[in-house]
């Protein structure tokens, strides 16, 4: 048994870390660019957030002074309603992720241009389609390199564009006309600013050439130019390259020069060849920054979510629970009890977080109702009546014609059941330990929670109900759904209970409709009407999702009336 128990606390821890480093890491790690104080503070916010978490869960139950529990609880309970929502919000973000980047990837992308009908040979259109280009060639003497505006260019029966520079330098002769040498010195030159080119010059061969003249003090470079360029290349996929020749007093033939051709469709831009280690031009680093991005919004859409749906679930427990009215027709019922109304509350859990306010606002909302008769079905605190009896107080405020009936839930076996039967009897309520009341029109009966089964104070159905009028109307107080079954056999109209909370933290409505035969509402097994309550209160986190508060006014009718 041991080794079970062992295995299985390793596997939900095993469980939980990796949950939380998952959570870590696309909240924290992916948003950021390296590591460094924010990716330090998401460790401590989480790991934080556990100890206090487990700390708080140990103080409860271990009878820690009831200031330490206080201490513990509200940022301890939070936490654990805030974890579950910040997990459901990145793994919802997977979803949304490939999604966004895709909008965005096609959004950068654009419409795709179409290319302008040409005739072969017309102005502005090379011979055979081919691509316009522009080459620039220009010595420095390591000045800034700027590029001047370019207007029109004439294109040839090639169909390319040519933009060439000269500069006049200081020494003849020295690497003259060698595109090596040219490259080499503008690699060396200051860093460039751009510009846009000169007009071109339609040329013999339908290229369009520019030339530039520069003292030393700057070259002209061809537009879109990225800073610094190398060496010269031609790139016959459209990128354009400008290279500029290095200071000589003068550039004989051709020169030093760089072709490269324009974009496609009319588009004709320059652009400088990156330095060495920089992206080169139209080649930007979208991808890492777009990665980024989308992670960000990702992240901080769910945690934002996750803050939201916990303080809205906060806000709706500590405003008081809801008025429910369910009407519960009862064949043996006689006809001057139809309309009987009973207010069923149940898991109040008062509390380290939940006091005396809140009490009050129950004993309020309930008195407000105007009842025949009270019954609270259970876990009305969570600890010990040293430390929460000022906190039930409100309880003697109930007012109803036909009284307040108590039956235990299993946390009062958690916080000393006897010492809390004898407190709630104190203050005017009338607890049912396996008992029944016979009232005017119907029976009424409590059982003891199973819980108390550990302490010899089990429920006993027999007790109970043994020796009752079958022929008058029954209506059982037990605390959990499940001992529903026991009430079909002893011929029960209607069981009250509580317990589920209703789930109390969506998702958990799953996992509680699995434990238990109702999760909430009205139902019916054989002869016999169950009806569960979500509860006035909440146990662990302050906190409501999906499975709202509520304290219900049932109606009984007669089949008679």
């Amino acid at each position: 048994m041991a080794i079970v128990f062992v295995l299985v606390a390793t596997l939900v821890l095993a469980v939980v870390v990796t949950a939380n480093w998952y959570v870590w890491r696309r909240l924290f790690r992916d948003t950021t660019r390296g590591p460094g104080l924010t990716r330090r503070a998401g460790a401590v916010l989480i790991a934080g957030g556990w100890v206090l978490a487990i700390a708080a869960l140990v103080a409860e139950r271990s009878g820690a002074p009831f200031w330490l529990q206080q201490v513990l609880a509200w940022p301890g309970f939070l936490w654990l309603a805030l974890s579950i929502y910040l997990l459901l919000g990145v793994v919802a973000g997977e979803v949304v992720r490939p999604l966004l980047r895709w909008f965005l990837e096609r959004r950068a992308r654009g419409p795709r241009p179409t290319a302008p009908t040409t005739s072969p040979g017309s102005p502005g259109d090379g011979a055979a389609g081919a691509p316009a280009s522009v080459t620039a060639t220009a010595p420095t003497d390591g000045g800034t390199v700027t590029a001047a505006p370019a207007p029109a260019a004439q294109a040839g029966p090639a169909g390319a564009a040519t933009v060439s520079a000269s500069a006049a330098g200081r020494q003849a002769g020295h690497g003259a006309g060698t595109p090596s040498a040219a490259s080499a010195s503008a690699s060396a030159s200051a860093p460039a600013t751009a510009a846009s080119a000169p007009a071109p010059q339609a040329g013999p061969a339908g290229a369009a050439t520019v030339s530039a003249a520069t003292d030393g003090g700057g070259v002209t470079a061809a537009s879109g130019v990225a800073p610094t360029s190398p060496a010269p290349q031609t790139d016959p996929t459209g990128a354009v390259a400008a290279s500029v020749a290095a200071p000589h007093p003068q550039v004989d033939g051709g020169g030093a020069s760089g072709a490269a051709a324009a974009a496609p469709a009319a588009e004709q831009t320059a652009s400088a060849t990156a330095a060495p280690g920089e992206a080169a031009a139209g080649d930007t680093p979208t991808g890492p920054s777009r990665r980024l991005f989308v992670s960000r919004v990702v992240a901080g859409a769910a945690a934002a979510a996750a803050v939201g749906t916990v303080g809205y679930g906060t806000y709706g427990v500590l405003r008081g629970p809801q008025v429910k009215r369910v009407t519960v027709p009862l064949a043996k019922l006689p006809r001057a009890a139809h309309g009987y109304r009973i207010a069923v509350v149940s898991d109040i859990h008062l509390g380290p977080v939940l006091g005396r306010g809140f009490a009050q606002k129950v004993v309020d909302t309930i008195n407000a109702t105007q009842p025949d008769l009270i019954a609270v079905v259970g876990d009305l605190v969570d600890g010990s009546v040293k430390d929460l009896g000022p906190a039930a107080a409100p309880l003697a405020q109930l007012r109803a014609r036909h009284g307040s009936y108590f039956v235990t839930g299993n946390h009062e076996y958690f916080s000393g059941a006897e010492q809390w039967v004898e407190e709630v009897r104190r203050l005017g309520l009338h607890p049912l330990e396996n008992a029944r009341r016979e009232m005017p029109y119907f029976d009424l009966a409590g059982v003891n929670d199973v819980a108390g089964e550990e302490e010899n104070q089990g429920p006993d159905f027999a007790r109970a109900l043994g020796d009752r009028d079958t022929a008058r109307a029954c209506v059982l107080l037990a605390h959990q759904p499940v001992q529903i079954h026991e009430a079909v056999e002893h011929g029960v109209d209607l069981q009250l209970s509580g317990h589920t909370h209703g789930g109390q933290l969506w998702p958990g409505n799953l996992i509680a409709s699995g434990a238990n035969p109702t999760l909430a509402g009205l139902d019916r097994y054989g002869d016999t009407q169950l009806y569960v309550s979500r509860g006035a209160g909440a146990w662990g986190p302050p906190t409501r999702v999906g499975a709202p508060s509520d304290i219900t006014v049932i109606e009984l009718a007669s089949k008679q009336a």
